[in-house]
C-alpha cells in the first residue's frame, strides 16, 4: 500500500495500542512523514504497513526537521506534558491524546505555551467528535429538549486493568469533556467514590457526581470490573431524553430520543412515556474526524473544539474529583472565576512576587514570602513565615508548617509534609564573607516523603518518595523510598508504609493492610 499525499507532515509519537488507530487514520489522511517509538518490534511491525513513512527511536530529530509541521502524541499519560511541551517548544503544533497532562499546573503551563507561541494545542477527547454527540448538541442548543436537567454517562467494561493509572484518569475524560460541552460551563463541585480491589491506590470503579450552575446534575459511572460493555449516555431535559448507546450491536439504535414528560395532576408529578425515535447519524469514523480537525486547525489556525484550554477545564474536574477520592468521597467546591477555576488564597501579610505561579486552592498565610520565578503547585499550604526563594519547584498537595525556608535549588514532588522548622541547606561549607552562589547543592524530596519538625536536611541528598524523617534529624546521605531514618546524623531505623505507619518484621502494615516486598530500589508495594 502506498502513502497518499498532503501537504501537511505529521509526526506519531507512540505506536502502542491507541497509536496503531492514530497511525492509520494519520496515513490514510496523507499527512502521516514519520513516526517515533523506542520499541524496535513496534516500529518494524508499522515499518510493514506504512510505506514512504520514516521511523525513529527518539523524539529529538524528528523535533528538529522543519518540515514537520505537527505532532500527535499516542504515548503513555505520564508523557504528555513533558513531550508536549518539548514539541511546542520546537515550533510544532500539538495534538495530544488525553489527558492533556496530569495536574493542573502542568496542563496550565502546556495552554500558556501554547498560546504565548500562537500554536495549536489539541487534546484527544473523542467522543466530541462523534456524529451522535454533535446532534445531541443540536438538539440541546436549538431548546428541543427544553431545559437541561440530569445526564448521566456509564462506561463499563471488563479488563484492560491498570497498576498505575486508575479508571478515573483512563475512563472518565471521555464522558467529563462531553458533559462540559454540552452544559456550557463547569461545575460548580464535584463529589467522587469508588473502589480498589485490584491494585491498592489504584481504584478500578469510581462514580462521580458533579453539580452545576442553574441546577443541573450529571454523574459518570466508570469500571473495568464490570461484566459486560457498556458505554451509554442520558441527557435528560424538559421536553425530551436522549440516549447514546455506542456500545449498542445495532447501529441504527445508538441514538433515540423520548419525548417522555411529566405532568403536575392534583399537586402530583405523572409521568408520561412516549415512543421511541430512533435518529439517523452518519457512518462517520469519529477518529477520522478528530484527526481531520487537527489538520483544519494547523490549516486554518483557528482552535479545535478540543482546544487545549477546553482540555485543562476537563483536567480540572479530574483533579478535583481525584482530591475527593482521596479525602474519603467529600464534595470538593470549585471557586468558579472567570474560567471557572479554583482561586488560590493569598493572606494580606504574604509578599508573592512577580512572575511566581500558585496553583488552585493553594493557600499562603501570614507573613510568608515566595520569591519571583518560583512554582507552586495546586492544593498546597504555605503556613506563617515561610519563605520560598526564586526559582523554587514545589508538586502539588505540599503542607509546608510555620517558620521553613525553601533554598534555590530545593525540589519538593506532591504531596509532601514539612514540619515546623524544618532546615534546607543549600551551601555544605558556608562562610560569611564567601560567596558561594555558585555551588548551591540541588536537593529533591519525592513524592509523599514526610520531613519531621526541627530536622535539617543537608543540601545535595535526594529523599525517596513515601519515606520518613524524624523530628530533629540531621540528614546528610540519601534516603531510600519508604525508609525511616532519625538522629544526629539521621541512620535507618526501619520502613513506613504509604500511609505513615511504622512496618513489622513482615513487611506489612497493622493500620491499612499493605504489604511490601524488598525490590531494587529498597521496597515496594505487593499486589
Amino acid at each position: 500500500m502506498s502513502a497518499p499525499t498532503n501537504q501537511t507532515k505529521l509526526a506519531l509519537f507512540g505506536y502502542g495500542y491507541w497509536g496503531r488507530n492514530l497511525a492509520r487514520n494519520l496515513y490514510e489522511l496523507g499527512v502521516l512523514s514519520a513516526l517515533v517509538d523506542p520499541n524496535p518490534e513496534a516500529r518494524e511491525e508499522a515499518a510493514k504497513l506504512f510505506h514512504g513513512v520514516d521511523f525513529h527511536a527518539e523524539v529529538d530529530e524528528v523535533l528538529s526537521d522543519p518540515s514537520i509541521k505537527g505532532v500527535v502524541l499516542a504515548t503513555p499519560a505520564v508523557t504528555h506534558s513533558s513531550l508536549a511541551m518539548k514539541a511546542l517548544r520546537a515550533g510544532k503544533d500539538v495534538f495530544v491524546e488525553k489527558p492533556l497532562a496530569l495536574t493542573v499546573h502542568e496542563g496550565e503551563e502546556l495552554v500558556a505555551e501554547a498560546e504565548k507561541r500562537k500554536a495549536i494545542l489539541m487534546v484527544g477527547h473523542l467522543l466530541e467528535y462523534h456524529p451522535a454527540v454533535t446532534e445531541i448538541e443540536r438538539c440541546v442548543d436549538s431548546g428541543d429538549l427544553g431545559a437541561l436537567r440530569y445526564i448521566y454517562s456509564n462506561r463499563l467494561n471488563w479488563g484492560r486493568l491498570r497498576k498505575e493509572e486508575n479508571i478515573l484518569w483512563s475512563f472518565a475524560p471521555h464522558d467529563v469533556s462531553v458533559i462540559l460541552r454540552l452544559v456550557g460551563q463547569a461545575p460548580t463541585r464535584v463529589r467522587a467514590m469508588g473502589g480498589d480491589w485490584v491494585t491498592p491506590g489504584v481504584h478500578d470503579v469510581t462514580v462521580t457526581h458533579l453539580e452545576f450552575p442553574g441546577g443541573v446534575r450529571c454523574h459518570i459511572f466508570v469500571s473495568w470490573l464490570h461484566p459486560h460493555k457498556e458505554q451509554r449516555l442520558v441527557v435528560t431535559g424538559e421536553r425530551s431524553v436522549m440516549v447514546f448507546e455506542d456500545s449498542a450491536p445495532e447501529p441504527e439504535r445508538k441514538l433515540r430520543k423520548y419525548a417522555h414528560r411529566v405532568e403536575w395532576v392534583k399537586r402530583a408529578p405523572v409521568a408520561h412515556k412516549a415512543p421511541e425515535e430512533l435518529i439517523e447519524i452518519p457512518p462517520s469514523e469519529p477518529l477520522k474526524l478528530e484527526c481531520q480537525a487537527f489538520l483544519d486547525a494547523i490549516e486554518t489556525r483557528e482552535a479545535p473544539i478540543t482546544s487545549g484550554r477546553r482540555g485543562l477545564e476537563v483536567l480540572k474536574v479530574l483533579e478535583a474529583s481525584q482530591r475527593s477520592l482521596a479525602s474519603g468521597s467529600s464534595w470538593i467546591e470549585i471557586d468558579a472565576g472567570p474560567e471557572g477555576t479554583m482561586k488560590p488564597f493569598v493572606h494580606e501579610s504574604a509578599v508573592i512576587d512577580e512572575g511566581v505561579y500558585l496553583g488552585e486552592n493553594t493557600k499562603v498565610w501570614h507573613h510568608t514570602h515566595v520569591s519571583a520565578g518560583a512554582q507552586v503547585g495546586a492544593n498546597c499550604v504555605l503556613g506563617q513565615n515561610v519563605f520560598v526563594a526564586p526559582g523554587v519547584e514545589i508538586g502539588s498537595g505540599v503542607r509546608i508548617q510555620n517558620n521553613v525556608s525553601v533554598y534555590s535549588g530545593v525540589r519538593l514532588e506532591d504531596d509532601v509534609f514539612v514540619g515546623p522548622s524544618a532546615v534546607f541547606t543549600n551551601v555544605k561549607t558556608p562562610r560569611s564573607h564567601v560567596n558561594r552562589k555558585e555551588e548551591f547543592g540541588e536537593t529533591h524530596v519525592g513524592k509523599r516523603a514526610t520531613i519531621g519538625a526541627n530536622a535539617t536536611i543537608v543540601c545535595g541528598v535526594t529523599i525517596g518518595h513515601h519515606a520518613l524523617i524524624g523530628a530533629g534529624s540531621v540528614v546528610t546521605h540519601d534516603v531510600a523510598p519508604y525508609r525511616i531514618v532519625h538522629g544526629n546524623p539521621a541512620r535507618v531505623q526501619g520502613w513506613a508504609c504509604g500511609c505513615g505507619e511504622v512496618l513489622g518484621e513482615d513487611l506489612s502494615c497493622s493500620r491499612c493492610g499493605d504489604s511490601y516486598v524488598r525490590s531494587a530500589e529498597g521496597l515496594s508495594l505487593k499486589v
